[in-house]
């Protein structure tokens, strides 16, 4: 009895060390393991492309972020990026430092959307031409895009280049996110060409009072000491003037110029209202 008591004991000692060990390396039990959670959409794919034909002296090269699989029956969205003024250059990686393609893996919206993001020149600017040629060269080349979702977002110097863009074309995309931009880039200061190089103002205060049918959501910090939010106002107020009821104006209070972006494009309600706007035929 007494022998099977110590053995017993040595048993359980033995059990007790073996866990002990166990925990003191750090290896879990098999129901300790966390669970890694799993992206909803596939990560699209990536290539570099460039346009096929010039546009002026323009010819621009870009990053295509392609969704996985088959694509819904009408085809896929497209939504075109425009970076800022500090991503122009011949480096097509720095497209990535901000925005739709850096967050493309985030946000399921963005994943089953076909992205473009060209890069602008350096000592250029966003010609609208030239994005409107990119686009046309893109949806004639395929046969599964969604002609009634094409979208258009950008930042700093990318929000000019929309707003440009649509005073230009009102009905040409279905909704637009322009972020801490403005109209014509000679209002500032920084933009006058003792200053920078290769800046053209293609913007028309009249023409964007033709785009007060389109859904449009603008952010701006109220702190922005690049693109002073009064840029924003002023927009706002014309299309505004001109009867638009599809406008929302989001000020983020206290935020400047980087925090407006990072906070507009980090928020999931933004690519749902986006993503939801279609034309209808």
């Amino acid at each position: 009895m007494i022998r099977t008591t110590h053995l017993l004991i040595c048993l359980l000692t033995a059990i007790g060390f073996t866990a002990t060990s166990q925990a003191q390396n750090g290896s879990p039990s098999p129901q300790a393991q966390p669970t890694q959670a799993q992206p909803t959409q596939a990560q699209p794919t990536e290539t570099s492309r460039q346009m096929t034909k010039a546009v002026g002296d323009q010819q621009l090269t870009y990053l295509q972020q392609e969704p996985v699989g088959d694509p819904p029956k009408k085809g896929w969205p497209l939504l075109l990026f425009l970076h800022g003024y500090g991503e122009c250059g011949d480096n097509l990686s720095e497209v990535k430092r901000h925005g739709p393609p850096k967050l493309i893996g985030r946000f399921d919206e963005l994943s089953g959307c076909l992205v473009i993001s060209p890069q602008c020149p350096r000592d250029s600017w966003w010609r609208t031409a030239t994005l409107k040629a990119l686009i046309d060269e893109i949806v004639a080349s395929r046969d599964d895009i969604d002609s009634s979702r094409l979208y258009v977002t950008g930042l700093s110097m990318g929000g000019y280049g929309i707003w440009s863009f649509l005073s230009r074309h009102p009905d040409y995309f279905a909704a637009a996110i322009p972020i801490c931009g403005g109209g014509n880039p000679f209002n500032l200061p920084a933009n006058r060409p003792d200053r920078k190089l290769g800046i053209t103002n293609e913007f028309s205060s009249h023409g964007l009072r033709k785009a007060k049918s389109l859904p449009i959501w603008t952010f701006h910090g109220s702190e922005d000491r690049s693109v002073p939010i009064v840029e924003t106002e002023t927009l706002v107020k014309s299309l505004r003037d001109a009867g638009a009821k599809n406008v929302k104006f989001t000020v983020y209070e206290g935020s400047g110029h980087v925090a407006a972006w990072e906070r507009a494009y980090g928020s999931p309600e933004t690519w749902k209202w986006l993503f939801s706007q279609r034309v209808e035929n």
